[in-house]
Parts: structure tokens; sequence; C-alpha cells
């Protein structure tokens, strides 16, 4: 029984050290297109959809408004809001001059709320490129739209942006930036190896034509959430899809402050990954589940192999997959401007395991109910 668990860690080892050299590294290599390398200057529809938000438009309109850029308008879908967003946007909007706003009064019982009123906003925008963000999120600088702009050109109807969370105190808001990077470096890696399989609505460029050409979010309308994953699933090619990992143009969001907030985000996350191409799941299935079976057999490993040779094979690869981890995350976290710490790579590596552990239980064992898509 030893040997054949030993193989297995063995075989978790190398599946652990390929995707770390050959798809996580290319991060680390990947140079974003610059500002001058736009070839024009195409007008661009930003599009914020919002429920009850009126504080959050009052900081990220202004924003939105002074972009350094030719040719934008900034669309803010009112969904429903009973906060006075609504009354803010009538009396206000007249004042930001590349600002409007729709509002919607009713939304259809078999449609998803979220993706309904993204979709109007859609089909109202002017121009043909659409940037999408939520009313949380805060543009970094005033290049956004440009530095984004920047990664599409003619081959490329999409560009994935970056959408990291502030930081706060606390361990939870550790544990959220590192689940931040982790999944970020995932589908920018996997983007960068033509496998692109999700994007972030808090951060995400696409033409109206490719929404258009798949009908919108027809595949899963009725679908909570997954107005940025699973559409991307759908749309995004090797060919078609472009990363843009300039700092200016990260978007940051406001992080869930109590772990009860965090989870419920956690379980909607769940119910729409589910739907992912088998593929998509296949290869982030197994890349969670061989990060599991390294710690699992070398902490259970360890104590029958003390006085056998093989314990040196097995602390010396398990030092090799780790030490290789943490040379390639340590940069793509500096890549991302410094998301996480590189002194606690070794320990959320452990700590993503149980969280690994805890939600592949809970992806197996939930049950659908009724979610709001705020």
């Amino acid at each position: 029984m030893i040997p054949i668990l030993f193989s297995l860690f063995v075989l978790a080892i190398v599946y652990q050290l390929y995707f770390l050299i050959f798809i996580f590294a290319k991060l680390n290599r990947y140079e974003t297109p610059g500002f001058e390398e736009s070839v024009n200057n195409d007008g661009i529809s930003v599009i914020v959809c919002a429920w009850n938000e009126i504080e959050n438009l009052k900081e990220l309109i202004p924003l939105l408004d002074n972009q350094n850029y030719p040719d934008f308008e900034v669309i803010i879908v009112d969904d429903r809001s009973v906060d006075g967003s609504y009354d803010y946007l009538l009396a206000n909007c007249h004042l930001f001059k590349n600002v409007r706003f729709l509002r919607i009064e009713h939304t259809p019982e078999h449609l998803s709320a979220k993706k309904y009123a993204l979709t109007l906003g859609i089909r109202s925008a002017k121009y043909d490129i659409l940037l999408l963000t939520d009313a949380d999120c805060r543009p970094q600088s005033e290049s956004w739209i440009s530095g984004m702009k920047a990664c599409l050109s003619q081959e490329k109807e999409i560009v994935l942006g970056f959408s990291p969370y502030y930081k706060t105190k606390g361990f939870l808001n550790r544990l959220i930036q590192y689940e931040t990077f982790v999944t970020a470096l995932q589908y920018f890696s996997f983007a960068l190896s033509g496998m692109p399989y999700m994007g972030v609505g808090r951060n995400l460029m696409y033409r109206k034509e490719i929404f258009t050409r798949n009908r919108g979010f027809a595949q899963h309308t009725n679908i909570i959430g997954g107005d940025d994953d699973l559409f991307m699933n759908d749309v995004a090619t090797g060919e078609n899809t472009a990363v843009c990992l300039n700092p200016d143009t990260f978007v940051y969001s406001f992080p869930k402050l109590d772990w009860q907030a965090w989870y419920r985000q956690k379980i909607r996350h769940i119910s729409v990954s589910k739907y992912y191409r088998k593929k998509n799941k296949f290869l982030l299935g197994s890349l969670a589940t061989s990060q599991m079976l390294v710690w699992m057999l070398f902490l259970g490993l360890i104590g029958f192999l003390i006085y056998d040779v093989l314990v040196f094979w097995l602390i010396g690869l398990f030092l090799l997959r780790l030490i290789s981890q943490w040379i390639i995350f340590s940069k793509a976290s500096q890549n991302l401007n410094q998301i996480i710490k590189t002194k606690s790579i070794p320990v959320f590596d452990f700590m993503f395991t149980i969280y690994y552990l805890i939600m592949g239980f809970w992806s197996f064992v939930f049950r659908k109910k009724k979610i709001k898509w705020r």
C-alpha cells in the first residue's frame, strides 16, 4: 500500500510542477501592450449595473466620467433600486458629460435579474466596444479605459482585466486576497496558454458583436450569476482573448467583511462553476485534487517512511514543488501589485488545501436554492 501511495504522491508532484512551470510561469513573462500600441480611439461604452448602490454610485460616477479617453459613454443601469438611486441619477446625471442611465421597473420572473439588466445596458450601448464593472468597484487611475483598450486588437474581441479587493485587517481578508490571487493566476495563465475559461465582470472588455453572435446569455439565462465567467466560457478562445496586467487598469472592489457573507459569495460561485465546459472542469478539478494529494500524502506518509530511505525522496520532492511554487507565485504577485505577501505563500498553500476540501464537499452536496444576484 505504501508504494502505491508514494507513486500517487510522485504523480501529484509532477502534475503540479507541470502547471507551475509551463502554465503559471507564463504570467511572469507576459508584457501588457502599452498605450502607444493602441491603433485607434474607437468609442467605448462603460456599463454598470446597480441595485441599491446610491453611496457607491456617488463615488464611482465621477471616477468614470473623468477617464482620460477621447470618446466614451457611461451607462448606469438602475435595477429596481429603492434607496434613492433613481432620484439621484435623475437629478445629477446631467452634471456629468459622459454619463446616462436606464431604469428597470420590472424583471421577468424567468430571467436572472443581473443578466437582464446587463443585456438592456448592452443593447442601449452606442459603441461596439463594451467595458464592464460594478458599482462597488473603483478604477485605480484615469487610464483604465485607455489601458484596457490598448490590449484590444483587430484579432482580439475580449480583454480580461484584473479586479483585486481592498486590503483590510484580519485573517478573512488575507484568505480572500490569496483566493483572489490564485483565481486570477489561473484564469490569466490559462488564457495566455490558449485556454481561456472565465473572466471577472468587475473588469472585463468585449465587443458587442460577440455578445450578439452568442445570442447574449441565452444559454444560461435563468442561472443566477455567470454573466462573466459562464459567458466567457461560451465565447472566449485562445485566438480572440487578450490579458491586461497594466496596474493602471486594475479595478479594486470592497471585500466581504464577515465569514457568512463570504461563504454565501463562494456558494454562488460554486453553483455557477458546475456549468463550465467539461475540459475546464477537469483541468481545474485535477489541479485542486493534485494539490490536496500533495499535502495529504506528504503528511500521511512521512510518519511511515521516517526510517526508510524513501523519506528523503518524499521530503525532497515536496520541497521542490513548494519552493518552485514560492518563486513563481512571488513573481506573479509582484505583477499583480503585490496582492499577497511572499512569506505567506507556504502557509496559505496549506490553508488552501483545506479550503479546497471544504468547498469540494459543498460543491458535492450543494442543493439549488434561490439566490439574489447582488
